[in-house]
């Protein structure tokens, strides 16, 4: 409530709340009184010792400070550090007629918004409107920050940790039992909804996502509060119970969840029953990596749908069917390239501006001899965990940079490539030589090339991707942050890292012309680029709508269905 008053009073719809530092009733109330002679609707309260402002600045918010220097016991620079240990971002101002300049000067650089002397009222009100202005500008980024946050942590329908989370919580509590000595201990379960694709199918998406909405409610009333619960996507949700080794415990926990489905869920006082399957892993006799876990969970899950759902079954090492499948799948991607089997798409990226293609993005195919055509998101995580992602990077870098030179020859003076590179890729110092090569063999000029790396795989190690960022500039490609947004909490960074493009991450553009905080955080996302002199491009564009709002906001490049899916490059119109 106090953060939505103070984004009222900097737009003019409140009034603009101010603590002044000062010893003198009098000359506290003449500041009001002029400064609302001139138009500046304010609400004040003054306090004289450290007390009170400390105690001030703990029980409300405020807009501004304004405080006088030489008081009995307490002056300026001693309620600035007040200020400083509340860890607040509130303009502070020195108004008064008793510091010297040169002091002056000394405090601005400890930290002082402004120094104006006492009655100079013309100069006070647009050092007020102006500290008012970045004051709204800072609050709005980091509005846009916490967004961000609760897009990338937390699901947006159930308000739970999504997947990334309850991974990340689910690790640490491993790491944090090996590095006390001890043996990590604990449970990992998936709950899945049986049938729920009958409810859309009868009622409706909306009727299914408030369902879900109250399943996850139901869930988490009933299980304690040192028990992780999360949405892992669809009708699924993840819960983590650490340190127990009891498959008692455990199992009496599962079966509650099941049975927590025999009361009806209700949709427009309509009684609607479902019932949810569990599998179980256990720590650390069914793994202590977090993938394992779930994995091994839904392993043991997929026996219990396969028997008609509505039970909990354990993981047991006999369950490997998927995992027979898997290695059969690696042994396959390892001859993948020189069978002949990959084959790159590329999806035109669009001006903003002109609404004409002026690049496109490669996108690699498995035609998989007994299982199809597979996306990349069926083998690229698998050719990252063995290693064959080296192999395919390379091969894949090499095919799309000819291709590039190839429309170069064909007349298409300015038209870009894009390719993503892996987080296993990006860690690797033989990327540079990869790259090298690549632009060697088909002589592309190197700004043709742009490299997409996604935001979590820089901040993993900021000091060490500003390093293989710095060399791959040198060498005149492009970088751009794929699925920014959606990898971490703080906009920061950016200004550390040599980089050329962000890409706003589809997450962000799916409901943009129907969510006001979206449209909101991809104007804030776009204005930062900005100012940071970068270009933005906006992935999952899929309407006319979504391209208008983001042309209207300035965004540079626009990519997505809406304009073309993915096509081989015969096919593709420059």
């Amino acid at each position: 409530m106090g953060r939505m008053r103070a984004e009222a009073a900097l737009h003019g719809e409140a009034p603009i709340r101010v603590l002044i530092v000062d010893d003198s009733e009098d000359d506290a109330y003449l500041l009001r009184t002029e400064l609302a002679r001139r138009g500046l609707v304010v609400d004040c309260r003054r306090v004289d010792s450290a007390l009170d402002m400390a105690a001030a600045l703990a029980g409300q918010d405020w807009d501004l400070i304004l405080s006088d220097h030489d008081m009995p016991g307490f002056d300026a620079l001693a309620a600035l550090d007040v200020l400083k240990r509340s860890g607040q971002d509130i303009p502070f101002i020195i108004h008064s007629g008793q510091i010297a300049d040169r002091d002056a000067v000394s405090a601005m650089y400890d930290g002082v918004d402004d120094y104006i002397c006492k009655g100079d009222y013309e100069r006070l009100v647009p050092v007020i409107e102006r500290e008012m202005r970045g004051l709204r500008a800072r609050r709005a980024v980091r509005h846009a920050d916490t967004r961000i946050q609760q897009l990338a942590y937390f699901d947006g329908l159930s308000a739970l940790p999504n997947h990334h989370l309850f991974c990340n919580k689910v690790g640490d509590a491993i790491r944090e039992h090996r590095e006390r000595g001890r043996v990590p201990a604990g449970a990992v379960l998936v709950v899945d909804l049986d049938r729920f694709l009958r409810i859309n199918a009868s009622f409706g998406y909306e009727a299914g996502n408030d369902l879900l909405r109250q399943v996850g409610q139901r869930l988490r009333a009933g299980l304690g509060p040192e028990v992780v619960l999360a949405r892992l996507g669809g009708d699924e949700f993840g819960v983590f119970l650490p340190g127990v080794n009891d498959r008692g415990s455990v199992e009496m926990l599962a079966r509650w969840i099941v049975k927590s489905f025999d009361e009806p869920l209700l949709k427009d006082r309509v009684e609607l029953f479902l019932t949810a399957s569990v599998g179980i892993a256990m720590i650390p006799s069914d793994g202590e990596a977090v993938l394992d876990l779930l994995m091994n969970a839904e392993t043991a899950l997929g026996q219990v749908k396969r028997a008609g759902g509505n039970d909990l079954r354990f993981y047991e090492r006999t369950m490997n069917a998927a995992s027979a499948e898997r290695l059969a799948m690696e042994a396959d991607l390892r001859h993948a390239v020189e069978r002949g089997e990959l084959l790159i798409e590329y999806q035109p990226v669009i001006s903003a501006r002109h609404l004409r293609p002026v690049g496109a993005e490669a996108l690699v195919r498995w035609l998989h001899p007994r299982l199809g055509r597979l996306p990349p998101d069926r083998f690229i995580p698998l050719a990252d965990e063995t290693g064959l992602i080296a192999e395919l990077g390379a091969w894949v870098l090499c095919e799309a940079a000819r291709q590039a030179r190839a429309w170069l020859d064909a007349g298409h003076e300015r038209v870009r490539v894009s390719v993503n590179v892996s987080a296993v890729q990006f860690s690797q110092p033989r990327l540079l030589e990869v790259v090298a090569d690549a632009l060697r063999r088909s002589a592309l000029p190197p700004a043709c090339l742009v490299l997409e790396i996604t935001e979590t795989s820089l901040m993993a190690d900021v000091e060490s991707a500003a390093g293989m960022l710095r060399a791959l500039k040198n060498m005149g490609v492009q970088v751009a942050v794929d699925d920014f947004g959606t990898g971490y909490s703080s906009l920061s960074y950016l200004k550390r890292l040599p980089i050329d493009i962000i890409k706003i991450d589809k997450s962000f553009v799916r409901e943009l012309c129907e969510n006001d905080d979206d449209a909101a955080i991809v104007r804030a996302i776009i204005a930062l680029a900005g100012s940071l002199r970068l270009a933005t491009i906006a992935e999952g564009v899929e309407s006319a709508g979504q391209a208008e709002v983001l042309r209207l906001a300035g965004c540079d490049f626009l990519q997505g269905f809406h304009f073309s899916r993915p096509t081989p490059a015969a096919q593709l119109v420059l």
